[in-house]
């Protein structure tokens, strides 16, 4: 969970917001495992996200200039970006579930 997100989650916490909604830590419990892709003479990394229906997500990162290029950095940015697309999907089941 990221500062921002620990942040929010206390203000909702704090303001009594009570109404069915997704956390971060919801959101991280959908996630069963992750694999890496970085092609071979570039700086893209790919994170693929499984989810626990089998679903695949996937995210990107690419740095500008080569010189910057750090797998690391690379893997966090991709996972991120992977991790911000399981929000949408999560968001439009909960509203599904609350039409009913």
């Amino acid at each position: 969970m990221s500062k921002d997100e620990i942040e929010i989650e206390a203000e909702i916490k704090a303001k009594g917001l009570n109404a069915p909604r997704l956390s971060p830590d919801m959101i991280d419990a959908t996630i069963v495992s992750e694999m890496y892709h970085v092609f071979p003479g570039t700086t893209l990394t790919i994170c693929a996200l499984t989810l626990r229906n089998g679903y695949i997500v996937t995210g990107e990162s690419a740095a500008a200039s080569p010189q910057n290029f750090d797998a690391a950095i690379g893997r966090k940015i991709a996972r991120d970006n992977a991790r911000n697309k399981i929000w949408a999907l999560e968001g439009y089941l909960l509203r599904e579930r609350l039409a009913v």
